[in-house]
């Protein structure tokens, strides 16, 4: 049997079952548990004590740059759409500043194994602006040889020379957003991009040495087909990417203004969402991706897919991650960081971004200190969500907790997704079994306290 498909079952029906409003986990507790007592004071106050113990975890960093030539209209980014670039010039000055600000707070070596550009369209920079953000990175922290330097990329606003100079500063990774190739869809989401423009950037990061490239697709946009999604994934493929991420789209155009403009009668109904869905893993796995977990697929030497072979694989901020150590300090609007046992969010708007660090303040708006429980829970989502198993005696040995008192809610819980055959729970683990795979986020969503406490799910997309 082929690697990719050995651990995987694709059940419509189990699906439609167990199909629940959740979160997606790149933390936890997830950022809406984020409170304001947990401010720029408290931030400052970790930085300065990351080394605490003589444990000093290597760095990851994020920098969000919000700024989009045109809107498309299923995004749930915080982003700014402008085509003038004096905001990208004030907001890299400012940028700067919490680059010097956060690294004169932080105790223990400056070096980063890790680094992201997100946003936003972080290729809306100019040349002259990337290799000014990159200078000024590198003044406070060194990148170690060997590193994740990835970037998101859309190829629209991208040709070959800036490409080049996006290798000759360090990256090696890149996300290529596509979303569609159907021209009906791409007109109805207001993102007009060619099949021949997305392939000569992918070709361009090759020939520059770019270890790992990525695309990102949608299903469940409006005016969506399986026949239509069918002739994308047979594009994409020939495009032979190392990775490809296949989001679920969430309506929700009450919290997001850009999605008003989407036609709710064109959006694909929840049995079509589902035949694309079936579709797209089919296909994948196929051509011999393996299934990473929640909506990321990789080829079978890709690191992803070695790290979770290796019981290495990790969950953060961008997803899944193969280093699970960091640190990750974060730079620009709405962007959230961890350091020990703790995360902080920025601000969300640009006048109070440039207020706060005029007045030489972090520009941290809220976030939380972990207790012994919130870690507990993480590592139990984290072994979940990466690995579909859990030992039960490493969480006892590690946290000196018997697990079935402490969790005699949850397992109880569980007996359900037992029964409908999404795991299996004995004296020592608890294993996603292959028809639950696609459901992790539902199983991991059992060990939520906060979820326990409230019940408030309406907040989150579905899991499918």
């Amino acid at each position: 049997m082929n690697i990719a498909t050995e651990n995987f079952v694709f059940d419509p029906q189990l699906l439609r079952r167990f199909d629940v409003n959740g979160p997606r986990y790149t933390s936890y507790p997830t950022a809406d548990r984020f409170v304001e007592a947990f401010g720029a004071d408290a931030a400052k106050d970790w930085l300065g004590k990351r080394n605490i113990g003589g444990i000093s975890r290597p760095l990851s960093l994020y920098f969000h740059i919000p700024f989009c030539n045109t809107i498309c209209y299923y995004c749930a980014c915080n982003k700014i759409i402008t085509k003038d670039h004096g905001r990208s010039a004030k907001y890299l000055k400012y940028l700067a500043k919490e680059i010097a600000l956060q690294s004169e707070y932080l105790d223990g070596k400056h070096e980063a194994i890790q680094l992201h550009w997100g946003g936003g369209t972080p290729t809306f920079l100019s040349h002259d602006e990337m290799r000014q953000l990159m200078d000024a990175t590198r003044r406070h922290f060194k990148l170690l040889d060997g590193g994740e330097y990835s970037i998101e990329v859309d190829p629209r606003k991208v040709d070959g020379a800036t490409v080049a100079l996006l290798g000759e500063l360090g990256f090696n990774r890149m996300s290529v957003g596509v979303q569609d190739f159907d021209e009906r869809v791409q007109q109805a989401v207001n993102r007009i991009q060619s099949e021949e423009e997305t392939a000569d950037v992918i070709a361009a990061a090759r020939a520059n040495g770019f270890k790992s490239i990525s695309v990102d697709l949608i299903y469940g946009l409006p005016k969506q087909t399986v026949m239509g999604f069918n002739r994308t994934l047979e594009r994409v493929l020939a495009m032979d990417p190392d990775r490809l991420s296949i989001y679920n789209y969430a309506h929700l155009p009450t919290l997001f203004k850009p999605q008003r403009r989407i036609a709710e009668p064109d959006l694909p109904s929840a049995d079509a969402k589902m035949q694309i869905l079936s579709l797209a893993i089919k296909k994948l796995t196929d051509a011999g991706y393996v299934f990473i977990g929640m909506d990321h697929f990789a080829k079978p030497d890709d690191e992803l897919a070695v790290a979770q072979r290796q019981g290495r694989l990790h969950r953060n901020f961008q997803g899944y991650s193969t280093y699970a150590d960091c640190d990750m300090l974060s730079f620009g609007i709405s962007s959230i960081g961890k350091v020990g046992p703790t995360y902080s969010q920025n601000v969300k708007t640009l006048d109070e971004y440039y207020d706060r660090l005029d007045a030489n303040t972090l520009p941290v708006f809220r976030g939380i200190e972990l207790t012994a429980d919130d870690i507990l829970r993480r590592s139990i989502i984290q072994a979940l969500m990466c690995h579909f198993e859990l030992s039960i005696e490493s969480i006892e040995s590690a946290h000196l907790i018997d697990f079935r008192k402490y969790f005699a809610a949850e397992l109880d819980d569980l007996k359900e997704l037992e029964r409908g055959g999404l795991l299996r729970v004995d004296r020592e683990w608890i294993t996603v079994l292959p028809p639950g795979r696609m459901l992790v986020r539902a199983i991991s969503m059992v060990f939520d306290r906060y979820l326990r406490a409230d019940r408030q799910r309406t907040r989150y997309s579905k899991v499918i």
